[in-house]
């Protein structure tokens, strides 16, 4: 029997579960906080992106307490990671019973929960045909793997990606990646042979037969199209209709492979398993991290067996990925999602488009556009001054939100979002907006 997502995710037992959320005891940070901040400064690379002054020490829920006992209502989810909420009773179960067990072996033999962790997302990919499955640790290595499977299989050299996407950080997915000039800036020469066209509209597709086929590669020399369905640290934009489809008439003319990078916008987070099902069409490759193991770090290309079949042993391989306490995470989240999580990020998500184009509409000039599917939403502004105020004076009342694009705030909360728990964000959302419109 499929449970209702709120019995599906209550917080572990603490004495702060019966306050109201946000619950706020010190100034933000506070004097714990502060001491934190100074003390990580010291010590951790400076080139760690860190969007405000946020310190936790447990969580639960859509619940963040900080160091200083301030309880904060998480819209962030650990940047869209925590997809059944922090610290679920399930996830945290499976992960304690296999840590008794075995905590690590090498994917170079046979380790039961990586075998059953492939099978798992086989079962659950968007494609017809039979896949199979690489486990890694992270979005970034499973970008990097697919886009070796993809020229490995083709024979071919030349990937496309899109202006706005991010893809990760590491040389192969950072040359992806052009949502920023700053993601490349003194790292060149990037991976060569990768190409960016513009992205979301139907007629820039015309692109690729006017710009990149008749002027700078012929199609057969292309292994592959990579895209976020939904561009996610670009900005949370989505696509047209027919965008999509029109991406897989391309490749299935030309023998092109299509990935699909689900690692923000996959895990149930629009309702549906992957992102790409919102457009019925199916990809070659999927990539997932992020949500998929509700915070272990796990990452995953899952591919057609006809792709995969193209290469043998010490092609691609791992040490720590496919870890057994990452499978087990994964196995239990997967779990909850299908128990109920994706069908509750449908409806709160339609609960938070309704109220933020309510707010929209009451603040025209500061908000430029509402855009979003399920829980991942996003919130335009005119600047990015005024969407980094909102930012800030949200966190101040409690609320964690995270930039992304130019001036754009991203709303991802974890898929066990209640009513309630929407209603007050969009409730503390709104105040921090009039805020800053000097109301």
């Amino acid at each position: 029997m499929t449970q209702a997502p709120d019995q599906l995710a209550r917080p572990q037992a603490t004495a702060q579960t019966s306050l109201t959320v946000p619950h706020i005891v010190t100034e933000l940070p506070g004097p714990n906080a502060r001491k934190q901040v100074e003390f990580d400064r010291e010590w951790s690379s400076p080139s760690v992106p860190r969007a405000y002054p946020v310190v936790p020490a447990k969580a639960w829920g859509c619940t963040i307490e900080d160091v200083d006992g301030n309880l904060l209502l998480d819209f962030n989810a650990g940047i869209a990671v925590t997809s059944t909420g922090h610290c679920h009773p399930n996830v945290v179960a499976a992960i304690r019973q296999q840590a008794g067990e075995i905590i690590h072996y090498s994917a170079d033999f046979y380790i039961p929960e990586y075998g059953q962790m492939c099978a798992e997302l086989a079962r659950i990919a968007p494609m017809k045909e039979k896949c199979r499955v690489f486990l890694g640790n992270s979005g970034t290595e499973a970008v990097e793997g697919a886009i070796k499977l993809a020229r490995h299989a083709t024979g071919r050299q030349y990937i496309v990606a899109f202006l706005g996407a991010f893809h990760g950080r590491t040389y192969g997915a950072v040359s992806l990646t052009a949502s920023k000039a700053k993601y490349h800036a003194g790292f060149g020469p990037m991976l060569p042979g990768v190409f960016h066209a513009p992205f979301g509209h139907v007629e820039d597709l015309k692109w690729f037969d006017e710009v990149l086929f008749d002027r700078l590669v012929p199609p057969e020399e292309v292994a592959a199209i990579i895209l976020e369905p939904i561009q996610g640290e670009g900005g949370y934009i989505v696509p047209e209709d027919g965008f999509i489809q029109g991406l897989r008439r391309i490749c299935d003319a030309h023998g092109i492979v299509l990935i699909s990078d689900e690692v923000q916008a996959g895990a149930g987070r629009t309702g549906k398993m992957w992102s790409i099902q919102n457009w019925d069409v199916e990809p070659d490759i999927v990539c997932t991290a992020k949500g998929i193991a509700s915070g272990m770090p796990l990452g995953a290309f899952i591919a057609r067996d006809s792709l995969m079949a193209t290469w043998g042993p010490g092609h691609h391989g791992t040490t720590y990925g496919g870890n057994p306490l990452a499978c087990v995470a994964a196995l239990e989240t997967i779990k909850l999602l299908e128990g109920g999580l994706m069908a509750n990020a449908k409806v709160r998500g339609d609960q938070l488009l309704a109220g933020l184009r309510e707010l929209h509409a009451r603040f025209p000039k500061l908000i430029k556009d509402v855009r979003g599917i399920g829980l991942m939403i996003g919130i335009e502004f005119d600047t990015h001054d005024h969407s980094a105020a909102v930012e800030l004076a949200a966190f101040q009342r409690g609320l964690l939100t995270l930039e992304c694009g130019h001036s754009v705030i991203r709303m991802a909360p974890p898929l066990v979002l209640t009513e309630a728990e929407a209603a007050t964000g969009l409730r503390i959302f709104g105040e921090a907006v009039a805020e800053v419109a000097g109301q």
